[in-house]
């Protein structure tokens, strides 16, 4: 894609990151903060940043010049946004701060510029109606630490003119990252799977069944250590919806409501749908390519183990809780 320039608003720890790949990613980048002051010292936090990343072989050799080439504090919002192809709006998460810079953003791009929220809570809705022409407006969620979560929500409005996701998608693409398309809902995605799974954990804690500690090693050493590789259905298909069937029956037998099968789980399965082993399921993987599959999730699970043995464990304690006298 041709070289877009762009403006983030907001040059705090996430809209400073989001502005550190964008440029990274060969977009011309201008930051603008509640004052040119704020604006110029997060400048040049983040090309100290980009040395120690580089120093610990996390960012290219040669980023902080990449940096210095296409990243610049603007003296104001006004300024940062004038001209610009696409606006990332990075303030804090209150709706007033978010409706009011997103006025001022509005009033001084062009109208055709594409303008995205980085909330992780906010109604994408909630937060156009103080953006003019808000069909071009959409949330562009990326997560926390932008330059190493490679994953963005995208989330249109229901007034979102479609012609604007390739733009972002290509943009977010040219990073390094992968998009996925949300709708306007409430959690979107993202959190809405973070908090049930922190719900759930908070329960098992409350019951006495486990501390934190060990449901962290659960979680982190088990089903948590497919995920950098599968979602969910990809790890239901290859385990056999059949057998999820059967363990929801289980669940059942203590939380009948919380636990009841989910109506799309039971309509595949009475189907004779079992995901990978019968060639149909959540994501229809021909029952052919399983050798293949198999083949790639072992050499993946190894690969992950053998980093994180080479990692260390976590600085999150001086000692494990079993450790401990």
């Amino acid at each position: 894609m041709s070289e877009l320039t762009v403006a983030v608003v907001g040059s705090g720890y996430m809209g400073g990151g989001i502005a550190q790949v964008l440029a990274l990613g060969g977009a011309t980048v201008r930051i603008a903060d509640v004052s040119e002051e704020i604006a110029a010292k997060n400048f040049e936090r983040l090309l100290e940043e980009a040395r120690q990343f580089v120093a610990d072989g996390l960012f290219p050799e040669d980023a902080v010049e990449r940096l210095e080439a296409h990243l610049s504090p603007a003296p104001s919002i006004e300024d940062a946004v004038a001209g610009a192809d696409f606006i990332e709006e990075a303030v804090p998460e209150k709706i007033e701060v978010k409706h009011e810079t997103l006025r001022r953003i509005s009033a001084a791009a062009r109208p055709d510029a594409v303008i995205g929220s980085n909330t992780s809570t906010i109604l994408i809705a909630s937060l156009a109606e103080a953006v003019t022409n808000p069909e071009r407006f959409l949330g562009v969620h990326f997560s926390n630490p932008a330059p190493f979560i490679p994953g963005v929500e995208l989330i249109p409005h229901p007034g979102t003119d479609p012609s604007v996701l390739p733009l972002v998608e290509d943009l977010v693409a040219s990073t390094g990252k992968e998009t996925a398309r949300v709708k306007d809902a409430t959690g979107f995605v993202l959190n809405r799977l973070q908090y049930a799974l922190f719900h759930e954990a908070t329960q098992i804690v409350e019951e006495g069944i486990a501390t934190p500690e060990d449901i962290d090693t659960i979680v982190r050493t088990t089903f948590g250590f497919r995920l950098p590789v599968f979602g969910p259905f990809a790890i239901a298909d290859m385990a056999g919806l059949d057998v999820y069937s059967f363990c929801y029956e289980s669940l059942q037998s203590r939380w009948p409501e919380r636990f009841a099968t989910p109506a799309s789980l039971q309509d595949l399965v009475d189907a004779g749908k079992f995901g990978t082993k019968s060639g149909a399921g959540y994501l229809d993987v021909p029952a052919e390519r399983t050798p293949e599959l198999v083949a790639y999730r072992n050499k993946a699970y190894a690969a992950i183990k053998k980093l994180m043995d080479e990692l260390g464990p976590a600085p999150i304690a001086a000692a494990s809780a079993h450790g401990a006298n």
